[in-house]
């Protein structure tokens, strides 16, 4: 089985990041996963999207058209996806900076206040991080240890000072409930 998630948002939000780890922790699982980012020119500030596949058998085509699971970030990038998500696919939404409901009937949504969520925990820049946490007590794609030990891989030497921060963010949205 395939999962075809796609997250989507601003670039400077950590999309691409916050996509890597996924990838990286479903490595470290032992599954096969493909990674496909896709940006504007402009980048920060621009809209910016990243697609992760992940599965038990070899994965043909890193394109996805209909992804299962959509995490968006922004309101923009909720109006240009949501349309495309499998029926009985799932949704997961930012609910600080997307202020509409998901008018789909067809499709499991989750509203998170994943920027709020940072703000008050002085976690500012780990939104991303805290809707990943909450994907994952859902999908079950990875395990929260898979992305913490990809969080610890995929933090760059000169921002290990963001470390612990990144693995509160993520435990903070696991273990977040509607």
């Amino acid at each position: 089985m395939t999962n075809k998630i796609l997250f989507a948002g601003f670039g400077g939000q950590g999309i691409l990041f916050a996509c890597k780890v996924l990838a990286y922790g479903a490595l470290l699982g032992e599954k096969h996963v493909t990674w496909l980012p896709s940006y504007g020119p402009e980048m920060r500030g621009g809209t910016c999207n990243c697609s992760v596949c992940v599965g038990d058998t070899p994965i043909g085509n890193p394109l996805i058209t209909y992804p299962d699971t959509l995490i968006v970030m922004n309101g923009p990038s909720c109006d240009k996806f949501v349309g495309s998500v499998k029926t009985r696919g799932t949704v997961y939404v930012d609910s600080t900076l997307v202020s509409r409901n998901v008018e789909r009937n067809d499709v499991n949504v989750h509203y998170i206040p994943a920027t709020a969520l940072a703000t008050e925990n002085n976690l500012e820049g780990l939104a991303n991080i805290i809707i990943l946490g909450n994907v994952l007590r859902h999908s079950g794609v990875i395990s929260l240890e898979e992305s913490k030990a990809a969080i610890s891989k995929c933090v760059s030497a000169k921002k290990q000072h963001l470390l612990e921060a990144n693995n509160k963010a993520i435990e903070l949205g696991f273990n977040y409930s509607e």
